[in-house]
């Protein structure tokens, strides 16, 4: 028995096909994007409440400045990279901190708004600078006990 013309035809479409077509396979799964750092137009550059804030997430990096403590106490606030404190301060007097890209967290508590500012950044003490404020300290007897 011969097969029909339709049947030859069939056959030799449904083999084109098959030779064509590609193995059926699973793409594998690409590992998903790591989180990007907000945009800087929406990262803070005000800082108006006590906290810690994630720098490049949470607030800008730059230099930012405060009036100093609230109702007359003492503004503390301190920059860390990783686990590593970075820098920090207690003051009862307006402060200026460059807060670096590097830097992962800025801590706060106590103070006035922080705003960024186009300020220099704040002078690194030398050690020189230091040892004649210890003894500026020490010379006014403030390590005394006795009554300034």
């Amino acid at each position: 028995m011969r097969p029909s013309r339709t049947a030859v035809l069939a056959a030799a479409m449904l083999a084109g096909w098959c030779a064509t077509a590609a193995p059926a396979q699973a793409q594998p799964a690409e590992p998903p994007a790591p989180p990007q750092p907000a945009p800087a137009a929406e990262l803070k550059t005000t800082i108006d409440a006590n906290g810690s804030y994630a720098v490049g997430t949470d607030i800008a990096p730059g230099v930012y400045q405060t009036a100093g403590p609230i109702d007359g106490g003492a503004c503390y606030w301190k920059r860390t990279a990783g686990d590593e404190l970075v820098d920090n301060a207690l003051t009862k007097k307006p402060a200026v901190v460059e807060i670096l890209p590097t830097d992962t967290t800025f801590t706060t508590s106590d103070c006035q708004v922080w705003q960024l500012t186009n300020v220099a950044p704040p002078p690194k003490p030398g050690p020189g600078e230091l040892l004649g404020q210890l003894t500026q300290l020490i010379g006014s007897g403030i390590f005394s006990g006795a009554p300034r």
